[in-house]
C-alpha cells in the first residue's frame, strides 16, 4: 500500500479517538481530491467519447435510414419487375404456342415437298429413254444446219453467177 493510504480497520480506529479527528482531515481533503480529480478525468473522458460516439450514432442513423431505403426502393423495383415479367411471359406463352403450331404445319409441308420431290425424281428416271431420243433429235438438228448452210452457199454461188449476165441484159430490156 502506498504511504498515504492505510487499511480501512485503522481508519475506522481513528475515528474513534479524538486526537486522530484533525490527522483524518488531511486524509479526507486529499481523498475528496482525489475523487475531484477522478471525476474530471472521467468528465473530459466522456467529452471526448461523446465528441466521437455522438457523431459516429449520428451517421450509423443516417446509413441506417439510407440503407433502409434503398432496400425498400429494390423491393418495389422487384415488384414491378416481377409484374412486368408475369405479364410478359403471357405474351411470351401464346407466341410459343403460335410458334409451336406453324412449326407443325411447317412439319407437314415439308413432308408433301419430300412427296413432290420423289415424284420429281420419278419423273426424272422415266426422262433416261428420252434423252436418248432428245440426242438422236440433237444430231439430226445439227445436220439440217450443216445442210441448210450448204443450200445457203450454193444459193450464193448460183446468184453470182447469174447477176453478172442478168445484169448485162438488162440494158437491152426497154421496160
Amino acid at each position: 500500500m502506498p504511504d498515504n493510504e492505510q487499511p480501512a480497520s485503522s481508519a475506522s480506529s481513528r475515528t474513534a479517538d479524538p486526537g486522530s479527528a484533525i490527522i483524518d482531515a488531511p486524509d479526507e481533503k486529499i481523498n475528496a481530491f482525489a475523487i475531484d480529480r477522478l471525476s474530471q478525468a472521467f468528465e473530459t473522458s466522456a467529452k471526448r467519447w461523446e465528441l466521437i460516439v455522438y457523431p459516429s450514432l449520428f451517421a450509423f442513423i443516417i446509413l441506417a435510414a439510407y440503407g433502409f431505403y434503398l432496400v425498400f426502393s429494390l423491393a418495389k423495383d422487384v415488384h414491378y419487375l416481377a409484374i412486368s415479367v408475369d405479364t410478359n411471359m403471357t405474351v411470351m406463352a401464346s407466341n410459343m404456342q403460335s410458334i409451336s403450331d406453324r412449326m407443325s404445319q411447317m412439319s407437314s409441308d415439308v413432308r408433301t415437298m419430300t412427296v413432290s420431290v420423289d415424284s420429281m425424281a420419278r419423273d426424272v428416271n422415266a426422262l433416261e429413254p428420252m434423252l436418248v431420243s432428245m440426242q438422236d433429235m440433237d444430231r439430226a438438228i445439227q445436220n439440217m444446219t450443216v445442210s441448210t448452210s450448204s443450200m445457203r452457199q450454193d444459193m450464193a454461188v448460183m446468184n453470182q453467177s447469174i447477176s453478172r449476165p442478168m445484169n448485162f441484159m438488162n440494158w437491152f430490156m426497154p421496160w
